[in-house]
């Protein structure tokens, strides 16, 4: 990813304000690295400049929720890979979020959204925490209506998307802002991109053998350059479930406690883990995957269990910390 020089350009001249951004060099923003798939992009909400600064404005901004004391931002933090460290996130007055954060790297090349897979678009997906009881509370009229009320964000507005805020602007600024977030500058990548297996530490290659190895199988769904084939899974981690995973949208049985695998990227960034937050770190996530998990009836056949020495634990997650990407986390440009 060809970016450093123009990104200290760029992050000036979003900082100065959006009738600053200049239109030549800009779209460097969503350049993919070599070994990455172009960015999927609608036909209605294709990337420019002002699109993305409008999207990362609002990303920011609390007038999002109810009371406008939160934004997307207090839930995804850029340190955290925009994903939360809490198990469960707070959302307005006090309120617990019911589903453990996930990150939003790469969240572009997602199939669908959702931990049930609901949501066909990242467009339609701002809409979910919007409207959610228990993270913004608000809705898109009440959103519309504050920002009309700002002289700059009707400004802003015309110039991204030829019109005054309403829900087409919000929902698809946003989106703009979120397709760039795309990580793809680990240790992993310089790996995948040039072969060199330098650029991984001795323990951090013998843990990705493991990865890739029938014992531990992991890459059966943890697969491809974005570490997951986004399918429905039960991981065995209750035998009863509290949420009902994908059960919730398709009512049907087989469904119950599935959810969508999460990507791996920046994993050592995210804890805790599972769609609960119920693991804190990544030895427990092994040591669960070690077990065998729980005995659910729609417990995937994948998970069979497998045996372990502490030095093979200790590769394994050497591994998975290969998958961090501190360019991704310390960009200057996705800073408010």
């Amino acid at each position: 990813m060809r970016l450093p020089a123009i990104l200290i350009f760029l992050f000036i001249c979003v900082s100065c304000g959006m009738e600053e951004l200049p239109e030549a060099g800009f779209p460097a923003l969503m350049e993919v690295p070599a070994h990455f798939p172009p960015v999927p992009q609608p036909d209605d909400n294709i990337f420019t400049p002002e699109r993305w600064a409008l999207g990362r404005k609002l990303f920011y901004d609390p007038v999002l929720s109810a009371d406008s004391s939160k934004s997307c931002a207090s839930c995804h933090r850029q340190e955290k890979a925009f994903a939360d460290e809490a198990a469960l996130s707070t959302g307005i007055n006090g309120l617990l979020t019911s589903l453990n954060v996930p990150t939003l790297s790469n969240v572009a090349y997602q199939p669908y959204y959702t931990s049930a897979g609901g949501v066909a678009t990242l467009e339609m997906q701002i809409l979910v925490p919007v409207q959610e009881h228990n993270e913004l509370s608000f809705h898109i009229p009440g959103i519309v209506s504050r920002l009309k009320a700002i002289p700059a964000y009707v400004e802003w507005s015309g110039k991204a998307y030829g019109r005054e805020p309403d829900a087409f602007v919000v929902t698809r600024a946003l989106a703009c802002f979120e397709r760039s977030l795309i990580s793809g500058q680990s240790a992993y990548d310089t790996y995948l991109r040039t072969g060199d297996k330098a650029a991984l530490s001795e323990n951090a290659r013998r843990g990705l053998d493991l990865f890739m190895s029938e014992k531990c199988a992991c890459n059966h769904c943890h697969s491809g350059v974005l570490l997951s084939n986004f399918a429905f899974e039960n991981n065995g981690l209750y035998e009863k479930y509290p949420t009902e995973g994908r059960y919730r949208l398709t009512e049907l049985p087989s469904d119950l406690g599935k959810f969508k695998v999460p990507s791996l990227r920046n994993i050592a960034l995210t804890p805790p883990y599972m769609h609960d937050g119920s693991m804190q770190d990544l030895e427990t996530v092994i040591r669960h995957y070690e077990s065998g998990g729980k005995a659910h009836v729609n417990k995937s056949p994948l998970i069979k269990g497998f045996t372990l020495t502490e030095e093979e634990r200790k590769d394994l997650i050497s591994f998975m910390q290969s998958l961090t990407d501190t360019k991704f986390i310390d960009n200057p440009i996705f800073h408010p």
